[in-house]
C-alpha cells in the first residue's frame, strides 16, 4: 500500500473509502465490523473484514469475465480493494432466488419456495427513512433514476444471478438472495459497485441449507468468521489461496 496515498472520503457502517492520488480511483477497505437489524446488533470480528474483500474480489472478476462491468481494479491488501470512482445511485438492488427472511414477513410466500423468475426489488437507500422499498414510479419521481436505467439495472442484475448462481452452485452453495449497488463511471454508464460478499448475500449449503452468511449474525449464534471463511476456501482457486496467504479450512 506504500505506493498509494490514502485520505479518508468516506466512513459505512462496515467498509471505508478513500481518495487516491487519481481522481477517478478510490481505496475500499473492508473493516471487520459487522451490524445487523438496523444497527442494533454490532459487533468486531477478526478477520471478517479480510474475508468479505477478498470473497468480493473473486466475485468480481468472475462477473468481469462474464461481461459485467464492474467497479473492481484489483486487490491491494487482504482487506483493501483498488476500484474505480463512481457516482454512486441510493438504492439497494435485491435480488431474491428463494422466499426467506424479510419476504416471508411482508407477503404469503411459503418458506424456501423457489421463486421463477427472480424477485427483483428496490430499496431506497437513506438511513433516515430506514431503506424503504420503492417502486419505478416513486424512483423517477425523486429522480434517482429514469426509467430507461432502471430497466438496465434490472437486466444486469439478472445477468449476475445467472452467472454467481452457477458458480456458486458449482462449489457447494446455493445463493439464496443478494443485495447489490450500482454506480455510474465517469463516462456515464451504468457499473456494479460496493461488494458482494457474505454480508450482502444469503448462502446455503447445497445439501444441509446451512448458513454461509451474516443470518448467522442476525440469530445471534457464532461461528460467522467460520462460516466466512469457508466461503474462501470454497470461492478461491488454490492459486489464489496460495497468493493471499488465506489457510485451509478443517472440515
Amino acid at each position: 500500500m506504500s505506493e498509494i496515498v490514502k485520505e479518508l472520503l468516506y466512513t459505512g457502517k462496515a467498509k471505508d473509502v478513500y481518495k487516491t492520488g487519481n481522481d477517478d480511483e478510490v481505496i475500499i477497505k473492508f473493516r471487520d465490523d459487522i451490524t445487523a437489524l438496523d444497527g442494533g446488533r454490532k459487533d468486531t470480528l477478526s478477520k471478517k473484514g479480510e474475508y468479505n474483500a477478498l470473497i468480493s474480489a473473486k466475485l468480481f472478476e468472475v462477473l468481469e469475465e462474464h461481461g459485467v462491468a464492474t467497479q473492481y481494479i484489483r486487490l491491494v491488501e487482504h482487506n483493501e480493494m483498488l476500484t474505480k470512482s463512481l457516482e454512486m445511485i441510493p438504492l439497494e438492488v435485491i435480488c431474491r432466488n428463494i422466499a426467506t427472511g424479510s419476504l416471508l414477513r411482508k407477503y404469503p410466500f411459503h418458506r424456501n419456495q423457489r421463486l421463477d423468475p427472480p424477485v427483483i426489488q428496490f430499496d431506497y437507500k437513506n438511513d433516515v427513512y430506514h431503506d424503504p422499498m420503492l417502486n419505478d414510479s416513486i424512483i423517477t419521481a425523486l429522480k434517482i433514476a429514469t426509467q430507461e436505467e432502471l430497466d438496465k439495472i434490472r437486466e444486469i442484475t439478472h445477468v449476475i444471478n445467472k452467472v454467481l448462481y452457477k458458480f456458486l452452485n458449482e462449489r457447494g452453495l446455493i445463493l439464496v438472495d443478494f443485495k447489490i449497488e450500482f454506480g455510474f463511471d465517469k463516462e456515464g454508464n451504468i457499473v456494479l459497485g460496493d461488494e458482494i460478499s457474505p454480508d450482502t448475500t444469503r448462502l446455503w449449503d447445497i445439501e444441509t441449507h446451512d448458513n454461509f452468511d451474516k443470518d448467522i449474525f442476525r440469530k445471534g449464534e457464532k461461528g460467522v468468521v467460520d462460516a466466512y471463511h469457508r466461503v474462501v476456501d470454497l470461492v478461491l482457486t488454490e492459486e489464489e489461496k496460495e497468493k493471499w496467504n488465506v489457510e485451509k479450512v478443517e472440515l
